[in-house]
């Protein structure tokens, strides 16, 4: 393997890659890739922990390809000295959990992709200060790329993790509410779409006295033949949507395929995702502890930023990724600054209750805990957001560039030039809180919302969010962008059109 073969399998903190090969998406996570990334694991974790030997516990979900990565891993740790515990089918949070309980591993690594098509797989790895940071996946890419590992002959053993990962959220929650089945008389509907998540059904809330009737999708299935595992997709969204007004649920969860990521969905079979998970769950908090500081992503609604805030509360808009704004509410924390919470709209979600985890699992506990006490009180959940501001309309629009130019150079070079217009502007102005792209603010007759144009993190792609308050206003808006973004070749502009 290359060296800037292996480069181009990192994704972030991740390795991601092709695993099975289909006529348009050749492999490129191949079985040497892995078992090179892993013995560089092995080397960098026993430099790390001081170990000569370090522990390596090795979990995956469902996908078709993991099983076999997970033992390119077991034969690459062990033959470079280093010992393994193969969990076998785990979350990724529970895989840095087990580092902070008595289990026995010193590191250790998650194979998945999250959300990605079938054929697409990954490594995610963990020490028990927490997950790896982007550059220290391009130190152990370049530890694999040079080849020279030790010989050894580590051990191997079978444990799994997952059911004492779950009796900790089901402790955590009889705790919360002082009862052993706080859930009983409710129905509680889970969509594992065919990932990791099925376990929250039998293991969490049927312990806490939930009926779990209606449940879906809880077998792992690899293929994922019911829809995609992602609470920000469409079809999935509405999938469990339907599913809890058809069984007439108290509540619905859906998770990723790893589970660091989770949406839920009211009695009512309304979602609540995105703006509106980030406003429950900050409110929750905010009722525990006034003056916090919510660092969310950048495609945060201007709503929830005034809903955080008539809670006592101070929302703080960072980079979208969820290492970005995990790191952010560290680094408040380190200031002073009380920040409890890290979330992107995504539903990825990090507590620092609970070691700044990204835990769909966790996030999910949070909110059974409120929904038992609202129960108990007479309340509905969804009266803690009843006053947050929703726009009237939202639109994501994902423009690619052509092929064969440096996009990266000229979408910021695009970016600059909408500072630039925005400054010179009447009717737009640059949002104050701006940490990534540009955050344009409409006046009320220019389309009464915002516009946030920014780069992917890693793909050729400049997506725009657009948010209005008033019925037509996203087309005003995004005729504007058009205007302006046509005049620029190397951008396809095309299809805006269709959504003005």
């Amino acid at each position: 393997m290359t060296r800037e073969t292996l480069l181009q399998l990192k994704n972030g903190t991740d390795i991601r890659g092709t695993a099975i090969g289909t006529q348009n998406d050749p492999v490129t996570l191949t079985d040497e890739a892995v078992s090179a990334i892993a013995k560089a694991f092995c080397v960098w974790a026993a430099k790390k922990t001081g170990t000569s030997a370090p522990v390596i516990a090795v979990g995956h979900d469902s996908r078709l390809s993991a099983e076999h990565i997970a033992s390119l891993v077991e034969k690459a740790v062990c033959a470079c000295g280093g010992n393994v515990i193969l969990t076998g089918l785990s979350s990724t949070p529970s895989m840095f959990m087990l580092l902070q309980d008595d289990f026995g591993a010193d590191a250790s690594i998650m194979i998945t992709a999250s959300h990605l098509p079938y054929q697409k797989n990954g490594l995610k790895f963990f020490l028990k200060s927490g997950g790896l940071e982007g550059s220290e996946i391009t130190e152990l890419l370049e530890i694999a790329a040079k080849g020279t590992f030790p010989n050894g002959n580590g051990t191997s053993e079978k444990k799994s993790y997952l059911e004492i990962y779950a009796n900790g959220l089901v402790e955590k929650v009889r705790a919360a509410c002082g009862k052993q089945q706080p859930l009983k008389g409710k129905k509680i509907l889970v969509d594992a779409g065919n990932g990791a998540g099925g376990f929250y059904a039998d293991l969490v809330l049927k312990p806490l006295g939930a009926d779990i009737g209606g449940s879906q999708f809880l077998e792992p299935d690899g293929t994922f033949p019911n829809h995609i595992p992602n609470p920000e997709n469409q079809t999935a969204m509405q999938s469990v949507c339907d599913a809890v007004k058809r069984h007439e649920a108290d509540f619905g969860i859906i998770f990723d395929t790893d589970v660091d990521r989770a949406g839920a969905v009211s009695h009512n079979g309304e979602e609540i995702n995105r703006n509106r998970l980030i406003a429950l769950i900050s409110a929750i908090l905010l009722e525990e502890e006034k003056d916090a500081y919510i660092v969310t992503d950048s495609v945060t609604s201007d709503g929830l930023a005034q809903f955080i805030q008539s809670r006592g509360g101070v929302h703080h808009r960072f980079q979208r990724g969820y290492k970005n704004v995990i790191n952010e509410s560290i680094r408040l924390n380190r200031e002073g600054k009380n920040s409890p919470l890290a979330i992107e709209t995504s539903g990825h979600a990090a507590f620092r209750e609970n070691y700044f985890l990204d835990d769909g699992a966790y996030l999910v506990t949070r909110l059974l805990i409120a929904l038992a006490k609202c129960a108990e009180q007479g309340k509905d959940l969804l009266d803690l957001i009843s006053s947050l501001p929703e726009a009237k309309e939202k639109t994501e629009i994902r423009l690619n560039f052509r092929g064969g130019v440096d996009f990266k150079t000229l979408g910021n070079g695009v970016i600059d030039d909408l500072k630039e217009k925005a400054r010179r502007s009447f009717a737009l102005s640059l949002a104050p809180d701006n940490y990534e792209g540009v955050r344009i603010n409409f006046s009320k007759d220019a389309g009464d919302g915002w516009a946030l144009i920014r780069m992917s993190l890693h793909e050729p792609i400049m997506p725009i969010n657009v948010e209005s308050n008033s019925i037509g206003g996203n087309a005003k808006i995004i005729e504007t962008l058009y205007g302006f973004l046509k005049d620029y070749p190397f951008l396809m502009t095309d299809h805006m059109t269709k959504t003005i």
